[in-house]
């Protein structure tokens, strides 16, 4: 716990306002600390600084370390302050399947107040219910690989685009990487594309995310300020964009075709234009950090790891002989007969668990193995501490595809959530993860740049500096 003497010199480097601002918030802090429930069964933990709570050490240290530390302190479930909130964190998969699964309707799904004023409150990871069934049908529709099957090709022409700037080039690996996907979210929302209104969205999105993790301070100059002035753009933008959609009468696909109901029942599932903007934003949410820190993590390991590389590589071959022999691309089918593939992916979900955890509130106030939960307070299941549990994988450290060779244990490996509130576009992840993994084993190799092997977290964890690369072409045999 660190000491409050050290306010006075931390205030007074700030400006009036700030001042004005942070004070008033201490004060608001130690009085909610006051009010907040004195059970005695509370989980043990620490609530951290005031209003800042852990938050700072959460997304500045390793996250194992975090979590594993926490764990060995106070065991599997305690409690902690992040983002504003007071949390109770859980690492066992039988608390996280009540959590999640048996007991969902205790625990709804919730974001810190700053994350769901930047998404949108009509976003459906922030509700539970008729409305959260409704919307969530429409995006699987979009999603589910009977839709997502006829977008091969286009996903393709996306990995060739970006894999020919690559040639003999030093790149950033996670900076090309949300590129890439956040093309693929683009045209998986929209459809197709109309340059002048999608790079309109594109930067207004990009000012959004830039603030998306910092602290909820509202001030003119802070980056939550200026994100909070680009999401209002974007709301406008977008809903202009629908409004023109709906007045063309035009069939139109992608997630947006489907939540503007261009179908047979479109009078059960209209949706207002609000509606359909938060859930637009929170899809390319949801699609791009994600999905590009993953494939970061795949070069990282398919680089350290030089046979695994080729036996890779060997089973992508056999599949591009086939596509040379019948003069085509590749097919929904050729990315089903990648199993290696599949569990590199698999298994670097698994290590970097870019989702450390996931935010759910309890309903009321709840009995929760022994302990108290106060009604209000967020509960979150803590992925990255079961996906790194000796019990369930033996070795945790060690980068061991064959892992998945047996399937884990029921509610040990949850890379995309668990339940009604899971993700609903983990098959197009994998899809464009397997799309661009083919072209890029079959045809470059790439030396990561520096010896620096660290981890950075922003806040999701990344290779330091985003793993800058030098790429060039492969020697054939």
């Amino acid at each position: 716990m660190y000491s409050l003497s050290l306010l006075p010199s931390f205030l007074f480097f700030l400006p009036v306002p700030a001042v004005l601002f942070f004070s008033s918030t201490f004060l608001l802090f130690f009085l909610r600390l006051w009010l907040l429930p004195r059970h005695n069964r509370l989980p043990p933990g620490s609530m951290g600084w005031p209003y800042i709570g852990e938050t700072l050490k959460l997304y500045t240290e390793n996250p194992n370390s975090f979590f594993s530390n926490r764990q060995k302190r106070y065991g599997d479930i305690f409690k902690t302050h992040i983002l504003g909130c007071p949390c109770v964190m859980i690492s066992s998969p039988e608390a996280a399947k009540v959590v999640l699964v048996s007991h969902a309707h205790l625990f709804k799904p919730t974001y810190p107040p700053s994350k769901e004023k930047m998404i949108g409150p009509e976003a459906l990871f922030f509700h539970q219910g008729a409305y959260h069934s409704k919307v969530k049908r429409l995006v699987q529709a979009s999603f589910q690989p009977s839709a997502i099957r006829g977008s091969v090709s286009d996903i393709e022409k996306i990995v060739l685009k970006l894999l020919s700037a690559w040639d003999n080039a030093t790149v950033n690996t996670l900076q090309e990487m949300k590129k890439y996907a956040f093309d693929v979210a683009m045209f998986s929302t929209f459809g197709y594309k109309e340059d002048f209104e999608m790079e309109g969205i594109e930067h207004l999105y990009h000012c959004l995310e830039k603030g998306y993790n910092s602290m909820p301070l509202n001030l003119p100059g802070t980056p939550f300020h200026r994100a909070m002035k680009a999401r209002k753009l974007l709301n406008e933008t977008l809903r202009k964009l629908i409004q023109k959609r709906r007045e063309s009468g035009r069939q139109v696909g992608g997630l947006l075709g489907v939540l503007l109901g261009n179908n047979k029942d479109q009078r059960i599932n209209h949706l207002s234009d609000s509606q359909i903007a938060d859930n637009i934003i929170g899809v390319i949410f949801a699609a791009h950090d994600t999905t590009a820190s993953v494939l970061t993590w795949v070069l990282k390991y398919l680089h350290d790891n030089r046979e695994l590389l080729e036996a890779v590589t060997s089973e992508q071959e056999e599949i591009q002989r086939r596509m040379v022999k019948a003069k085509r691309g590749i097919t929904w089918d050729d990315t089903r007969s990648m199993p290696l593939t599949s569990r590199v992916i698999q298994e670097t979900l698994r290590t970097a668990s870019i989702l450390s955890f996931t935010f759910r509130e309890a309903v009321h106030d709840i009995e929760f193995e022994g302990f108290f939960i106060p009604k209000g307070w967020k509960v979150l299941p803590l992925f990255r501490s079961i996906h790194h549990c000796e019990d369930f994988f033996p070795h945790p450290e060690r980068f061991d595809p064959s892992r998945f060779e047996v399937p884990p244990r029921p509610n040990t490996y949850m890379p995309f959530g668990n339940g009604v509130h899971s993700c609903p576009g983990s098959e197009l992840a994998k899809l464009e993860m397997l799309v661009l993994l083919h072209h890029l084993t079959t045809n470059y190799r790439w030396e990561v740049i520096g010896e620096d092997d660290g981890v950075q977290y922003g806040p999701f964890p990344v290779p330091m500096k985003g793993l800058p690369m030098r790429v060039h072409q492969r020697s054939k045999k």
